[in-house]
């Protein structure tokens, strides 16, 4: 028998914040809707496109959901916020949605703290 365990915390994507259960601790995409009474919300900016390399002189090497999912976790380690076993992510657009998918697949640093979930 192999156990496996894994570690980071789950990332819920839902459409609807009357889907959040009270006192969750939220990803908003800026424009989403949010439940009655999380817990802590971040927001995040939805990314615009460019057509530069990533990390280039002038552009952000991180992606806005990545900065936002690096603030939760550090305010879970540092008591600025209740400590939480999932986040609860809403977006407004399918950008939304696929920004905070490509911070949980490609960014080393989110990705090593979350995973997606069903």
């Amino acid at each position: 028998m192999t156990w496996s365990l894994d570690a980071r915390t789950p990332v819920r994507l839902l459409a609807h914040a009357a889907e959040a259960p009270p006192g969750a601790v939220v990803l908003a995409e800026d424009g989403a809707a949010l439940p009655p009474a999380p817990a802590r919300v971040e927001r995040y900016a939805t990314p615009v496109a460019t057509a530069h390399p990533i990390g280039c002189a002038c552009c952000q090497p991180r992606s806005p959901a990545a900065i936002a999912l690096d603030r939760l976790f550090l305010a879970r380690t540092r008591g600025e916020a209740p400590w939480f076993k999932e986040v609860v992510a809403l977006t407004a657009t399918a950008a939304g949605r696929e920004a905070i998918m490509a911070a949980l697949e490609q960014d080393s640093v989110v990705s090593a703290r979350f995973r997606a979930v069903a």
